[in-house]
């Protein structure tokens, strides 16, 4: 007697694409939304991590090129660092002079100042109707009480605050720290870790992703290339024009200025008052408005039109309004650390809103199809 063959089991049912995409784009914007909150919550203890990463994006194609000439990776990687960390002090040591000559200036002219628009600028207002009453005597205290002190007072005024805000120094000095330690391993293992990321990428997507992250990466190293020329540029016209115009200061504002450009506004603010207030000192009102007004005007206009189109170029797509909601909107969520992802990221954003555009205009829904 032949036994019946057994039936075959059925295939269990696959979910249908309807289903399946819904889904898919949800775990994703999931995975998004848990990123984000990690990030934001996390932000003050991954500082030195999200620095590190920013300053090793950058500097590790220098340590290729130096690798691809046979130079031992571990050399590479502390000739390119040292050579960050020493601009780096550079461009804060050029504040020094700046503040050594400001503060006797400012000791000896701020009460002056004062007493002048007491006599000037007070019955001038209280002419158009404004009353003002300017206390030089609490002016004069205030400086010698502040601008008079000694190197020993202005020590023992930041061992005294120091130990009132002991979290905050210990934080900032163990940033300090840990950031180059972070970057000598990320730029160490830059090859592994790329690797590594681009393994977790679907193979199906792994070619969209890489022409998406080939675009992202070419808008960034034009950016970067293009802003550091551009920085070092400023430097040197804002120095001849203000060496122009006599400054004694000229070369440590000038290289200032221009290398605090890297941050959109913010440098160029931050070495105008610099600027404005030396010339004050050392010149008066008069010359020193004119002065700055010239110098500082020809060189937003050159780098508006003429170096910033022509060297960084437009494929960052960012407007200035842009570029200032992103810095204040990067900065009030992740602080300084926002400040300085911000134009990378906002890169990043407009690439991926150009492709979505380009996509939205070939799309059925757009032609009515």
């Amino acid at each position: 007697m032949s036994v019946p063959p057994t039936p075959e089991p059925l295939p269990a049912a696959r979910p249908s694409a309807a289903w399946t995409l819904p889904r898919r784009r949800l775990a994703w914007l999931a995975i998004a939304a848990v990123g984000l909150a990690l990030l934001w919550w996390l932000s003050p203890v991954l500082t030195p991590f999200l620095v590190g990463a920013v300053l090793a994006y950058a500097l590790h194609p220098a340590v290729e090129a130096l690798a691809a000439r046979r130079v031992p990776r571990v050399l590479a990687v502390l000739a390119v660092e040292t050579a960050f960390i020493l601009a780096l002090l550079a461009l804060l040591l050029l504040m020094v002079p700046i503040l050594a000559k400001e503060l006797p200036l400012l000791r000896e002219q701020i009460p002056l100042l004062a007493e002048r628009a007491n006599q000037t600028l007070v019955p001038w207002l209280r002419s158009h109707g404004i009353p003002v009453a300017l206390d030089t005597a609490s002016v004069k205290a205030f400086v010698l009480k502040y601008l008079d002190a000694n190197l020993e007072d202005w020590l023992a005024t930041a061992l005294s605050s120091a130990r009132i805000g002991g979290s905050i120094v210990l934080a900032i000095i163990g940033n300090a720290v840990l950031m180059p330690v972070v970057l000598y391993y990320l730029l160490m293992d830059w090859p592994k870790i790329v690797a590594r990321v681009e393994g977790l990428v679907p193979p199906r997507l792994r070619p969209a992703t890489a022409d998406f992250l080939g675009e992202c990466d070419a808008v960034l190293g034009q950016y970067l290339r293009g802003q550091l020329l551009v920085m070092a540029l400023l430097a040197v016209g804002y120095s001849i024009g203000l060496a122009l115009f006599g400054f004694d200061l000229a070369v440590p504002l000038g290289v200032f200025t221009g290398l605090a450009g890297f941050i959109p506004y913010l440098g160029f603010g931050l070495g105008l008052v610099l600027a404005l207030l030396a010339g004050l000192l050392q010149f008066g009102a008069a010359y020193a408005l004119v002065a700055v007004a010239v110098v500082f005007g020809i060189g937003q206009v050159l780098e508006s039109f003429v170096l910033t189109p022509r060297l960084v170029g437009e494929r960052i797509g960012l407007n200035p309004l842009t570029v200032i909601f992103a810095l204040l909107a990067f900065g009030h969520l992740l602080g300084f650390v926002g400040v300085l992802v911000a134009l990378p990221l906002s890169a990043v954003a407009a690439v991926a809103i150009g492709r979505l555009r380009r996509a939205y205009l070939a799309s059925p829904l757009f032609l009515g199809r």
